[in-house]
C-alpha cells in the first residue's frame, strides 16, 4: 500500500467510528469499528430447528433466506430488511442516537405453530481484543475502555441448550415485537418513536431527489448493503456484492465496476467514494495497470486489465467535491495506466485492441492459467467476456492483442486521455498536457479508420484482413467520446439506436444487436442488457445538443428497466433480460449487483440532478 494522503486519513478516522453493517458474512450484523464488537440477529425455526446465522442478500441455494433490503442511511444512522427463512418472516430496523449507539427492532411478519427463537450474539470480529458475556437478561462486553450493556425488551429464554453458537448471546419467542438497546434500557413504545423519527430522516433525504427518489434509493441501497470492511488493510470497501466477496477470500474490487461505485458513492458520501477510488487505483498490477480484478487473496490479474473509465469517473467526483488533492494523489497512477495503454494496446495508426500479456503464475490459481495470453483472457479485459463480437477473432501470441481494432476500446481511451489532459492543465503539468495531446491525437486518428461509411457506423476491424466486423454493440456508440465525430454521421449513429432490429425496443440497449445470431441466447453479454453499457452510451452523448432525443429516451428506459425488478423484488440486478427486462431469468445474473444502479443514475443525471455529468472541467 502507498502512503495515503493525510486530508484521506482525517476522513477515513471521522468514518470509522460507531456501529456499522460493514461484516461481509451478514447483513444482520452490527459491529461497531472502534472495537470490532459485534452483535448479529440470527434465528431458529420452531418447525425444524434450522438456525439462520448469516442473512446475505440474493443466494440462489434451495432453502437459503431470502433477503429483502428496503432501507440504509449513507451514514448507518437507519436500516431497514425484510427476511423470509423457513416459513418465518421478519423484518430488522436498526438506528442510532446521540445517547444510545445501536437500537435494534425485530418485528415478526408471519405467526407459525410453535414460535421461533430470535437470538441475539455477540463477540468480537477481526480478532480484536475483547471479552464478551451474558449476565441474566444483558450482554455484557469490554474493550479496552469501552464497555457495552446490550439489553432486551423480552425476557432471556434459556431453555434450549442447542443453540449452535460458541457466543454469548441472548434469545427469546418470537411471537411479538423485540427491541434491543445498547448501553441505555428502553421501553418498546421508546423503541419505535426513535426508530420512526430516524426514518424520517432517511424520506427526507430520498425525497431530495424527486423526481428521481425511487432510483436514489434503489442505487443508495445497493452500494450501502454491498459496502464492507477489509480488515487486513483498515478500509471499507463496495465490491459488487458480498455473495462475490465470500468466494473471494473476504472482498474482490473488480475495476471498472468499483469506478463505478465510487462515482454513484460521491452523489452522497464522500469518504465512501474516496475510499473505492483509492482502493481500486492503489491495487495497480506491477505492470502499472490496474488489473481486471483483485482479491483478498492478494490474487490480482497481472495479465490484463480493463476499461478505462478512472479518470473519467475521478473528473465527475472532482466536479462534485472539488478536492484538489485527490487529483494530485491518483493523476501518477492513472497517467502510468494510460502510458501502458498505449504502449501495449494500440495499433500503429492508434486504434487500440484488447489483450492478455504472458505471466509467471504465483498462486497456482485458475485465473492466473485460463485465458493468459490468450482470446479468452483479451475478452475478459474488455470486460465483457463472451461477448459474440470476440466469437473466432484469433489472437496474436507475439503483440498478445485480439486481431480486432475496437472501437468500444478506443472510444473510452479517448475519454481517459481527455480527462487527464484536463487534470494536467488543472495542475500545471505542462509536459505531460503535450503528450497526452499527441496520444489524443493518435488514438482519435485511428477511430476514424474505423467508420464504416457503408453502415453508417465505427465499427470494430480485424487487424489480419483489414475487414470490418458488423456485430453491433452498444460499444459501438463510445465513438461519440471523440471530438471528430460529424453532425452528419451523428445523425447516422442514433439511426442505429432508433433501429428495432439493432437496438430499439422497450427493454435497452441489448449488449449484442437484435439481429446477431447470438441475441436470442440472452446470457451474460450474449444479448442481455447491462447498466454500465447504457451509461456509457449516455455519458458518450452528453456533449451533443443534436443527439438530445436520443438520451431523453435512453433515460426513460433506463429507469423504467431498473424500477422493474426494484420495484417488484427490490432487486438490483447484474444484467437483464433484452426481452422481458427480467433479472431473475438467469442464474448468472446476480440480484444485488450495485453496478445496476447506473440505470437509476441516467435519470437523475437527465433531470438536472447531476450537474455537469460528462462535461469539461
Amino acid at each position: 500500500m502507498l502512503h495515503l494522503p493525510e486530508e484521506y486519513k482525517k476522513l477515513d478516522a471521522a468514518r470509522m467510528r460507531g456501529f456499522q453493517t460493514w461484516n461481509v458474512r451478514s447483513v444482520l450484523s452490527h459491529v461497531d469499528m472502534e472495537t470490532g464488537y459485534a452483535l448479529n440477529v440470527c434465528l431458529k425455526d420452531g418447525a425444524n430447528g434450522h438456525y439462520l446465522k448469516e442473512s446475505l442478500i440474493g443466494r440462489l441455494e434451495e432453502g437459503a433466506e431470502i433477503v429483502t433490503p428496503e432501507c440504509h442511511a449513507w451514514d448507518g444512522s437507519y436500516t431497514s430488511v425484510k427476511v423470509e427463512f423457513e416459513n418465518v418472516k421478519f423484518r430488522i430496523e436498526s438506528c442510532v442516537s446521540d445517547d444510545c449507539p445501536l437500537l435494534l427492532l425485530a418485528t415478526p411478519l408471519s405467526r407459525e405453530l410453535r414460535s421461533p427463537l430470535l437470538v441475539l450474539e455477540s463477540g468480537f470480529l477481526w480478532n480484536r481484543a475483547g471479552v464478551s458475556a451474558r449476565e441474566k437478561n444483558a450482554l455484557i462486553a469490554v474493550a479496552g475502555e469501552k464497555r457495552y450493556t446490550v439489553y432486551m425488551t423480552a425476557p432471556h429464554d434459556p431453555i434450549d441448550p442447542n443453540i449452535p453458537t460458541q457466543a454469548p448471546y441472548l434469545a427469546a419467542d418470537f411471537d411479538r415485537e423485540i427491541a434491543f438497546c445498547v448501553n441505555l434500557p428502553l421501553d418498546l413504545a421508546s423503541v419505535r418513536s426513535r426508530m420512526a423519527a430516524a426514518r424520517e430522516r432517511y424520506l427526507m433525504d430520498r425525497d431530495s431527489f424527486a423526481p428521481c427518489q425511487e432510483p436514489y434509493e434503489a442505487m443508495e441501497c445497493a452500494l450501502c448493503w454491498d459496502t464492507t470492511y477489509d480488515a487486513m488493510y483498515g478500509r471499507i470497501l463496495t465490491p459488487v456484492s458480498r455473495l462475490w466477496s465470500i468466494s473471494h477470500g473476504g472482498y474482490v474490487l473488480f475495476c471498472w465496476d468499483n469506478y463505478f461505485a465510487a462515482f454513484m458513492a460521491s452523489l452522497r458520501d464522500k469518504h465512501l467514494a474516496y475510499s473505492n477510488l483509492i482502493a481500486m487505483t492503489l491495487s495497480r498490477a506491477k505492470a502499472g495497470f490496474v488489473p481486471n480484478f483483485i482479491d483478498g487473496t492478494g490474487l490480482r490479474s497481472e495479465d490484463r486489465s480493463q476499461p478505462p473509465v478512472g479518470s473519467a469517473m475521478l473528473r465527475e467526483i472532482y466536479r462534485i467535491h472539488k478536492d484538489r488533492w485527490l487529483v494530485e494523489f491518483l493523476y501518477p497512477m492513472l497517467l502510468q495506466w494510460n502510458v501502458w495503454f498505449a504502449a501495449y494496446r494500440m495499433e500503429a495508426d492508434g486504434a487500440l485492441c484488447w489483450g492478455s500479456d504472458p505471466v509467471e503464475p504465483k498462486y497456482g490459481n485458475l485465473w492466473e492459467y485460463n485465458g493468459v495470453n490468450d482470446r479468452f483472457g483479451a475478452a475478459l479485459e474488455s470486460g465483457l467476456d463472451n461477448s459474440p463480437m470476440y466469437d473466432g477473432i484469433p489472437f496474436d501470441k507475439e503483440t498478445h492483442r485480439l486481431r480486432l481494432k475496437d472501437v468500444g476500446l478506443t472510444g473510452l481511451y479517448i475519454l481517459d486521455t481527455r480527462c487527464l489532459l484536463e487534470f494536467a492543465r488543472l495542475l500545471g503539468k505542462r509536459e505531460d498536457e503535450k503528450l497526452l495531446l499527441a496520444r489524443l491525437a493518435r488514438a482519435e486518428s485511428g477511430l476514424e479508420n474505423l467508420w464504416d461509411e457503408e453502415i453508417g457506423f465505427y465499427c470494430n476491424r480485424r487487424t489480419d484482413t483489414g475487414e470490418f466486423s458488423r456485430r453491433l454493440s452498444p460499444t459501438n456508440f463510445y465513438a461519440l467520446f471523440s471530438s471528430r465525430v460529424t453532425s452528419a454521421r451523428r445523425a447516422r449513429i442514433a439511426q442505429h439506436y432508433f433501429d428495432p432490429n439493432e437496438f430499439y425496443g422497450e427493454w435497452m440497449l441489448p449488449s449484442i444487436a437484435r439481429n446477431d445470431p447470438a441475441y436470442p441466447e440472452q446470457e451474460y453479454w450474449r444479448g442481455r442488457v447491462w447498466a454500465p453499457m447504457n451509461f456509457l452510451v449516455y455519458l458518450a452523448m452528453r456533449g451533443y445538443d443534436d443527439l438530445a432525443k436520443v438520451r431523453a429516451d435512453l433515460a426513460q428506459k433506463s429507469e423504467s428497466l431498473l424500477m422493474k425488478e426494484w420495484t417488484e423484488h427490490r432487486h438490483i440486478h447484474e444484467n437483464y433480460n433484452a426481452d422481458t427486462g427480467e433479472g431473475c431469468d438467469s442464474a448468472h445474473s446476480d440480484r444485488f449487483y450495485h453496478w445496476g444502479a447506473l440505470l437509476g443514475v441516467i435519470a437523475m443525471a437527465e433531470n438536472g440532478l447531476i450537474p455537469g455529468l460528462g462535461r469539461s472541467l
